[in-house]
C-alpha cells in the first residue's frame, strides 16, 4: 500500500532544504575569501606564478607607459618577466586606475623594475600615490636593498576604485613591475581615537627575528586577510649583542582578528646576552613624520617559567613607551603571543628601539614592525574634476600634460596649467586658476567650462581654440580674469558675460568675432574694468570698434551686395512674367475680335431659324400635307 507523507512533515522537510541552502551558499561565499587583484605589468595575457601558483592578470586600467620585458633587481619581487614604464615626454603623471574593488579596507603594494638590459646606475627615481596621496619617494641606491624593491600601504577605498600614480621627478623613467591590492580587515592595525578612515600607514620595516628566511605571509601559510606581508629575516640587531633562539611548540594566540599575525613569527626570536642586557634596534626614518610600531612577543624561553623571570622596560628615542613588560603575565601564559602598539613623533632621522631588562632578567622579541602614519589628502571636487577631464577631451591636451589622477593632489605634483585652493566650507580642493597660454591647443571651449564654480583665472591666450565663445561661462561668477585672445573664436560674443561682476580683465582680441559687443559689458568700463576687443574686425559698438551700421566690413559689404543681387533678380524675373501676360491678354482680345462678324452671322441665322418655327407652328399639320418646306438663308 502506498503512504503519503503528511503535510506538516512535507513542510518540515521543505524548510530544512532550504536551511540547508542558505547554509552551503554562506559556506561557499566565506571560501571565496577576501578580495584580490595582482597585475602583471606590460603583460598581455594572464599569468601563474611558481611555487604558489598565483594569479596575475594581464596589464591594464593605465594611462599611458610602454611596456617592456623586466630586469628585477630583488629575489623578493615577484617572477614575472614584463614592466610598464611612463617616459616623460608621455606626461610628468601616470597613473592605474583600477574600478570596480569592493568598498574596505585594503593593502596596496607595487613592485618596481628596470627595463631590460638597463645599468643598475639608472635606476629611476620617483615619487607614488594612492588615491592622491603621496606615500613614497624612491631613494637612491634602492636597486641594491631587497626591501627597497617595493613599497605598500593600507588604505580605505570607498568608491570602488583605486587610482595609483607614479610621478617624474627628472631622475629617470617611473618603472613599475606589479601592483597587488589585497583585502584586509576592516579595523586591520587599529591604533587608537585618532585612527580612522583618512589614515594610511605605510610599510616601512617588518623584521622577524632570530632563526628562519625572509617570507611572504602566503609562504607562511598565513590567513589571507593578513594581506600577505613580507616579513625580512634578521638574525642579529649587533653582532654579539644577542642570540636567536627557535622553538617548534604551539604558539597560542595567533591569527586573530583584525592582524592576522602567523603562527610562524612567534617561534623565533632575539635574547639579549648577560654582557649586554639591552637589546637595541635602530633604523634610519625620515624626520618629522609620525611612525606607528608594533612589537611581538612570545615567551619561548624554556629558562622562564612564571611570571616576574623575565621583565623590561622598551623605550624608544630614548623614552619609556611601556614600562615593567611581563610577556607571561600580559599574555596570561608561555608560548602565547603579545602584542604592543605605540605611535610616536620622530623628529630626527633615526629610530631607536631598546628593550632595557629589569634587575637580574634578559629582554626578548620576537617581531617588530614600523609603519609611517600618513593622513590622506583632501580630494578635489568630483564636479570640477570632470569639467577638467571634459576640458582635456575637448582642447585635445597633448600627453606630455599628464592630467591623470587627482588635479591638485598630491599637492607636490599638481595638473600642469591648474591653480588649486583648498575649500574649507567643504574641505575639498578647488580649481581657481587655469593658465593654459601659448600651448599650441587647438579643439574647442564646451560648455561643461562652468562646471569650474570657484575659477577666477581662465587664460586660454595665443593657441588656436576655434568655435563659439560658450555662453555657459557667465554662470561662473568668480572669474575675475578671461583672457581668450589670439585664437580663432568666431560668432558673437554673449551677452551672458555681462553676468561677470567681478570681472576685471576681458581679452578677446586677435579672434573672429562679429557683432555688437553686449551693452552690458560697455557698464563695466565704469568699474575700471579693462577690456581688449581688437583685431576683431565684425566687431562694433565699443570704443576703438567700427560704430554698428556704417563702414561695413569686406564680408559684411560682400553679404549685402549678394542680397541686393538677389533682390533684383526677383525684380526682373517679375516684370518679365508680367509683360508676358499682359501680351497673353492683348492676343486673346485680337482674336476676339477678328471672330466678331461670324459670330454675328451665326446669330441672326439662329435667330431666323426661331421666328420661322414659331410662326409655322399652327400650320404645321397643313405643311406636311402639302410637302416639305424649304428653308434657305
Amino acid at each position: 500500500m502506498k503512504m503519503e507523507m503528511p503535510k506538516t512533515t512535507m513542510l518540515r522537510f521543505l524548510l530544512l532544504q532550504m536551511l540547508f541552502l542558505c547554509f552551503a551558499s554562506t559556506a561557499h561565499a566565506a571560501q571565496r575569501g577576501p578580495f584580490a587583484m595582482r597585475i602583471n605589468c606590460g603583460a598581455r595575457q594572464n599569468v601563474q606564478t611558481k611555487p604558489t601558483t598565483t594569479l596575475w592578470y594581464k596589464d591594464f586600467g593605465y594611462t599611458g607607459g610602454i611596456p617592456a620585458n623586466a630586469s628585477t633587481t630583488s629575489y623578493i619581487a615577484p617572477p614575472l618577466k614584463t614592466l610598464r614604464y611612463f617616459p616623460l615626454s608621455g606626461g610628468p603623471s601616470n597613473c592605474y586606475n583600477i574600478h570596480q574593488v569592493p568598498k574596505g579596507h585594503y593593502s596596496v603594494r607595487v613592485f618596481f623594475g628596470l627595463v631590460a638590459h638597463a645599468r643598475t646606475t639608472d635606476e629611476p627615481l620617483f615619487d607614488i600615490s594612492i588615491q592622491g596621496t603621496q606615500i613614497y619617494s624612491l631613494k637612491s641606491g634602492w636597486t641594491n636593498q631587497d626591501d627597497q624593491a617595493f613599497t605598500e600601504a593600507q588604505v580605505f577605498l570607498m568608491d570602488r576604485s583605486v587610482s595609483i600614480c607614479f610621478h617624474s621627478t627628472g631622475h629617470g623613467d617611473p618603472a613599475i613591475l606589479s601592483i597587488e591590492i589585497l583585502q584586509i580587515d576592516d579595523k586591520a592595525y587599529y591604533s587608537g581615537s585618532q585612527w580612522s578612515q583618512g589614515t594610511i600607514l605605510r610599510t616601512v620595516k617588518r623584521l622577524s627575528c632570530g632563526f628562519g628566511q625572509s617570507k611572504f605571509g602566503e609562504d607562511y601559510g598565513a590567513y589571507p586577510l593578513g594581506g600577505d606581508r613580507f616579513w625580512q629575516h634578521i638574525k642579529t640587531f649587533d653582532q654579539g649583542s644577542d642570540r636567536p633562539r627557535s622553538v617548534e611548540t604551539r604558539i597560542k594566540k595567533t591569527s586573530l582578528a583584525p592582524n592576522f599575525y602567523p603562527e610562524t613569527l612567534y617561534r623565533s626570536a632575539l635574547i639579549s646576552t648577560s654582557s649586554q642586557p639591552d637589546l637595541t634596534y635602530t633604523l634610519d626614518v625620515d624626520p618629522s613624520k609620525n611612525y606607528s610600531i608594533w612589537l611581538h612577543f612570545a615567551e619561548i624561553d624554556n629558562s622562564v617559567t612564571s611570571t616576574g623571570q623575565r621583565v623590561f622596560d622598551i623605550m624608544i628615542n630614548g623614552d619609556v613607551a611601556f614600562k615593567d613588560v611581563d610577556i607571561v603575565e600580559l599574555s596570561g601564559d608561555r608560548y602565547t603571543a603579545l602584542v604592543l602598539n605605540k605611535t610616536v613623533t620622530v623628529n630626527g632621522r633615526t629610530l631607536t628601539i631598546t628593550l632595557r631588562p629589569k634587575e637580574g632578567s634578559l629582554a626578548i622579541i620576537n617581531a617588530i614592525e614600523i609603519l609611517e602614519v600618513i593622513m590622506a589628502e583632501s580630494k578635489t571636487l568630483s564636479d570640477e574634476v570632470k569639467a577638467l577631464q571634459t576640458l582635456k577631451k575637448a582642447l585635445g591636451l597633448p600627453p606630455r600634460f599628464g592630467w591623470n589622477g587627482d588635479p591638485c593632489v598630491p599637492q607636490q605634483h599638481p595638473w600642469t596649467g591648474a591653480d588649486c585652493q583648498l575649500d574649507k566650507s567643504s574641505g575639498s580642493w578647488v580649481i581657481d586658476g587655469l593658465g593654459l597660454d601659448n600651448q599650441g591647443l587647438k579643439g574647442y571651449l564646451p560648455k561643461d567650462i562652468s562646471r569650474l564654480h570657484n575659477l577666477q583665472i581662465l587664460n586660454l591666450s595665443g593657441n588656436s581654440i576655434r568655435g563659439a565663445i560658450p555662453s555657459s561661462i557667465g554662470k561662473i561668477t568668480s572669474l575675475q580674469v578671461l583672457d581668450l585672445s589670439y585664437n580663432l573664436f568666431n560668432g558673437s560674443i554673449p551677452e551672458s558675460l555681462g553676468q561677470l561682476t567681478l570681472l576685471q580683465r576681458l581679452n578677446l582680441n586677435g579672434n573672429s568675432l562679429s557683432g555688437r559687443v553686449p551693452a552690458t559689458l560697455g557698464g563695466r568700463l565704469l568699474h575700471r574694468a579693462s577690456f581688449n576687443f581688437t583685431d576683431n574686425a565684425g566687431l562694433c559698438g565699443m570704443p576703438g570698434l567700427r560704430t554698428c551700421g556704417t563702414h561695413l566690413s569686406a564680408s559684411a559689404k560682400v553679404g549685402i551686395g549678394l542680397g541686393a543681387s538677389i533682390t533684383f533678380l526677383v525684380l526682373i524675373t517679375g516684370s518679365v512674367c508680367c509683360w508676358k501676360r499682359r501680351q497673353n491678354i492683348l492676343r486673346t482680345q485680337q482674336i476676339a475680335a477678328r471672330a466678331a462678324p461670324y459670330a454675328k452671322a451665326r446669330t441672326h441665322y439662329s435667330r431666323d431659324i426661331q421666328m420661322t418655327r414659331h410662326n409655322n407652328y399652327g400650320n404645321t399639320r397643313t405643311a406636311a400635307e402639302n410637302g416639305p418646306i424649304l428653308l434657305t438663308q
